[in-house]
């Protein structure tokens, strides 16, 4: 106990430094998980996940992950497009991933607990060289 005492600083760092090493997960425990573009395509391709574009109709048009559902981030709760079996994974995109952080967390209150963020957003797809579409 003297010890502790006479190196309370010591103790205070190993206390901070712990700390400092969880935030990272109690952060992605609020916020969910996210997946790079190459962990997307896998989910895409060999769990039958789902793209979840967030974004407006507007900026949908624009361009979007070939085969994204767009689902505005205003009209998340029941909306139509919707996988019905909740056990799929979800891969939630925007164009900056701001707005699907959100959304994620949302859609894992409905019920759809592997939701997760395309880190980086649409940008982050594009720079992987992945296959995008735009309205006519």
């Amino acid at each position: 106990m003297n010890f502790l005492i006479e190196n309370w600083f010591l103790v205070a760092a190993a206390l901070l430094s712990g700390g400092m090493l969880l935030w990272p997960l109690l952060q992605a425990g609020g916020r969910g998980a996210s997946v790079s573009s190459a962990e997307a395509v896998q989910l895409i391709n060999r769990e039958k996940g789902v793209l979840i574009d967030v974004s407006e109709p507007e900026e949908f048009a624009k361009g979007r992950p070939v085969g994204a559902r767009n689902v505005p981030f205003g009209q998340l709760e029941g909306h139509k497009s919707l996988p019905s079996n909740k056990a799929l994974p979800l891969v939630v995109v925007c164009p900056t991933g701001a707005r699907a952080s959100r959304a994620a967390g949302m859609l894992r209150k409905l019920g759809y607990e592997k939701a997760q963020v395309l880190a980086g957003g649409l940008k982050a797809w594009q720079e992987a060289n992945l296959p995008v579409e735009k309205s006519a």
